[in-house]
Formats: structure tokens, C-alpha cells, sequence
């Protein structure tokens, strides 16, 4: 079930793509033997949901995306397996910071008094939450930035996710799965993406990073917005960020029962848009597409190293 989940980063809602009845062939298979109205209480049990067709989902190939889903299942076991970091990025929803409404309710004695409109001109700032969940060790940390959501914003959340756990946790590791979005900061077209994870993260640490996209219209399946951001919306709900330490103390005290810790970490600096990265500097960048669906599965290496094949 872990490779066909997927959840709301708000509500912690989860779904999977498998019907009941596959489900109860697959545990058959396994010698369980239990009816599909079992394996939908059970399902209930576990925060599983019935839902609703939604129109989001891109055009594209229904084979490409199932391709892509059991892609990246396969290099999630084969980097798990060798004790090799595998982590989900993104970033949440932005956040104006002041006493604005937050959706939820809390226990109180008198209601929580905030404005009655959300002007971005009475805010303190506006809070740019980036996500990096290590899928391992079930810990995750957020860069909280006050400017833009760029490539190199991104990409510098990824460095300090290294430089305060990652390194510490994998001393031995020499290859990084990233699992990302399509779209975004980390879309699989963004050229100054592919440039920040070159210049700031391999080749200053001397390791490959393997990226696999989410197709299109999926964003919702990558593990991030299910298993760490659903859970920090449901620990800030129904209380206003009144300032950027209140974000952090709610996403620094984001915990579960099965174990999920959560890290913050302040960024101030000043991220440019539109930066540009023309072909000249796009034919430097050490990379490998795969041959399984190359424009969303590649392979950057530091550019001292030799880069092989990826079948």
C-alpha cells in the first residue's frame, strides 16, 4: 500500500489507487483470506477515504504515469535497500504572517480574535514554506523563506537539510533520490533548478543526486503532502501566525504517534526571479537522463566525475 497512497496536505485525508477488491485478491494471494467489506472497514480504520473524481489531472498518457509510479517505487527499494537517503520535497502553501484567519477550530474560552481581511499590505511578511521529508527516518525540515520561491531557494532548503541531518544520518552515502513535483520551483523544465542542484549541492558535497518528477497532475501522491505537511496544517489549524517565530514553533512541534519529527529553519535572504540560464551554461551541467521517461528521471554528477548510463 505504500507505493498507492496518497493524501491532502491540509485535511491528512488518504487514498489509495487500489480498489477493495484487488486489495482482497493481493492478501488471497498471501494466504488472508478476508471479503472487500472487510478490507474497506479496515481501510477506514487506517485514515483511508472513499473520494470523489476530480478534474486535475493533466492530459497525458494513462501508461506513462503508471510507468512513472512504478519507476520511482523501484528506485525508492533499490536506494532504500542500500541505506541511501531518499527524500520528498515541495513547498507548501505560502502563509501571510500577522493575526490572520487560519482554518480549524481550537479549545478555548473565548474566540481568537484576527483580522476581518486578509490584506497582504497588513501582514508582517508573507512565509514560504519549503519542505524536505527524509521517507527513511520519518523526519522531516522546512525552510521557512520570506522572498520567492525559486530553483535556488529550493535547492539551498535541500543544502540544509544535508548540512543538519542528512550528512549526519547517511555518513557513508554518495547518492541522493530527490522525488519532486512537476511543476514549481522543482519542475522537471526549470534549467536553474538543474543549475542550483549542480553547483550548490553536488558538486560542493562531492555526491549524486537522482531526481524523479511525479507526473503532471499528481502532486498529491508525492509523500510530502500526505505523511509532513498535512500533519503541520493540523497542528497551526485554527491558530493565526501572528509572526515568523509563531510559524516555526508550530512546525518545530509538528509530531505523530509513528514517530514524525519536524525541524525549522529561518531564511531571510533575498531570492531574485527570473534568473535565466541560457544553452551555453545548460551544456555544462553534468547530467544523465535515464532511459525510463528521460524528461522527468535523471541523474546529476559532480562535474570532477563520469557520468554513466541509467537503464
Amino acid at each position: 500500500m505504500k507505493h498507492d497512497t496518497a493524501g491532502d496536505p491540509c485535511s491528512g485525508l488518504k487514498w489509495t489507487r487500489k480498489t477493495t477488491g484487488k486489495i482482497r485478491d493481493e492478501l488471497a494471494k498471501a494466504g488472508i483470506p478476508v471479503s472487500r467489506n472487510t478490507v474497506g472497514r479496515l481501510l477506514k480504520n487506517l485514515g483511508y477515504s472513499l473520494r470523489v473524481n476530480h478534474k486535475k489531472i493533466a492530459r497525458g498518457s494513462p501508461d506513462t504515469r503508471d510507468r512513472q509510479f512504478r519507476y520511482i517505487a523501484q528506485l525508492k527499494e533499490a536506494y532504500q535497500g542500500q541505506d541511501l537517503p531518499v527524500v520528498s520535497v515541495d513547498t507548501k502553501k505560502k502563509e501571510l504572517v500577522g493575526r490572520f484567519k487560519n482554518p480549524g477550530r481550537v479549545w478555548t474560552q473565548t474566540p481568537l480574535l484576527v483580522n476581518d481581511h486578509d490584506f497582504r499590505s497588513e501582514a508582517k511578511g508573507l512565509a514560504v514554506p519549503y519542505g524536505v521529508f527524509d521517507l527513511g527516518a520519518n523526519r522531516g525540515r522546512v525552510v521557512v523563506g520570506t522572498s520567492h520561491d525559486t530553483p535556488a531557494f529550493a535547492v539551498d532548503a535541500l543544502v540544509d537539510w544535508w548540512v543538519r541531518e542528512g550528512r549526519r544520518r547517511y555518513p557513508a552515502a554518495d547518492h541522493l533520490l530527490v522525488l519532486a513535483d512537476n511543476g514549481g520551483s522543482n519542475g522537471s523544465r526549470v534549467r536553474a533548478w538543474k543549475h542550483a542542484l549542480q553547483t550548490r549541492l553536488c558538486d560542493r558535497f562531492g555526491f549524486a543526486v537522482t531526481v524523479c518528477h511525479y507526473p503532471s497532475g499528481a502532486s498529491k501522491w508525492n509523500p510530502i503532502e500526505h505523511r509532513m505537511f498535512s500533519e503541520i496544517s493540523k497542528n497551526w489549524a485554527g491558530r493565526p501566525l501572528e509572526s515568523f517565530e509563531t510559524v516555526l514553533k508550530y512546525i518545530r512541534t509538528t509530531q505523530t504517534a509513528t514517530g514524525l519529527r519536524v525541524g525549522a529553519t529561518f531564511n531571510p535572504r533575498e531570492y531574485p526571479t527570473g534568473v535565466q540560464i541560457d544553452d551555453h551554461v545548460l551544456a555544462m551541467i553534468n547530467l544523465a537522463r535515464h532511459d525510463v521517461l528521460p524528461d522527468w528521471n535523471y541523474t546529476l554528477c559532480p562535474t570532477s566525475q563520469k557520468l554513466r548510463s541509467y537503464s
